[in-house]
């Protein structure tokens, strides 16, 4: 790890690690609102933007700083440092909002355009999540190593995304009648929980880029794979608050040849 490099995610730790008092505090006793494009926001959403942001902006003048909550709803940003940062200060804000213990801050470090390193607080273990390709993945600090088990019927757990797409429960119906299925509420989490193998796959098609960042790092990190369904969002050119969904289905790979038989 080249000492910039190491810096980077060493002042991460830290700037995720300072907010976590206030992310817990806060949960289901702050206000919230919606907005324009129909998801929820909070005061501590902004505040935890902001704090991160400034953190590491001070050691890293030269960085871009691209926040789920920093810009306007149609602003398109060009990405053209070499390090980026993509941070949801708040994943799962309906979950915070309402005091439920699923949700997350999401803080991908960002090559070129390319997740090299993905940090994730959970919020419902306080845990510390954290990998990139090429290193392992650490929980809390210490080396995880995921389980590598078969996708099968009896034991398999599937995270999906509601709503689905029109037509996608008549295509699933033999994964909803046939496999455990859970809807967490943060996509972070359901991307982080199959590198973890805690889950063994996910499907989603409602995610934007700051959503699955972080987290795509640690799958890079598990060996685990992911597919896209529509043009691979990385090197991210530009961030866009307005952008399209991405929409991709990740795990080992018995569970993505069985969503390439579900699809058709």
């Amino acid at each position: 790890m080249d000492t910039a490099f190491r810096h980077r995610v060493n002042a991460a730790r830290v700037a995720i690690r300072n907010q976590t008092g206030f992310f817990n505090q806060q949960r289901g006793r702050v206000s919230s609102e919606w907005k324009p494009d129909e998801t929820r926001v909070t005061f501590a959403d902004f505040a935890i933007s902001e704090k991160i942001c400034e953190e590491l902006r001070r050691s890293f003048p030269d960085d871009q700083f691209l926040s789920e909550e920093s810009g306007l709803l149609d602003e398109v940003v060009p990405v053209e440092s070499r390090y980026s940062w993509v941070l949801d200060p708040i994943d799962g804000t309906n979950n915070y909002a309402l005091g439920m213990s699923a949700c997350a801050i999401s803080l991908a470090l960002m090559k070129q355009g390319h997740p090299v390193y993905g940090l994730i607080y959970d919020g419902s273990t306080g845990e510390l999540l954290e990998g990139g390709s090429g290193r392992p993945i650490l929980v809390d600090g210490k080396k995880f190593t995921p389980a590598n088990r078969p996708f099968e019927k009896r034991t398999s757990i599937i995270a999906l995304h509601f709503p689905l797409p029109a037509g996608r429960p008549r295509q699933f119906e033999a994964l909803l009648e046939t496999y455990r299925v859970r809807s967490l509420g943060s996509a972070s989490l359901h991307l982080a929980y199959v590198a973890l193998g805690r889950i063994d796959g996910v499907i989603d098609e409602r995610v934007r880029i700051w959503d699955v960042a972080a987290a795509c790092a640690l799958i890079e990190a598990s060996g685990r794979k992911i597919i896209y369904m529509d043009e691979n969002p990385f090197p991210m050119k530009a961030f866009e608050s307005n952008g399209a969904f991405i929409r991709y289905a990740a795990g080992s790979e018995g569970f993505l040849t069985a969503v390439q038989n579900w699809l058709g």
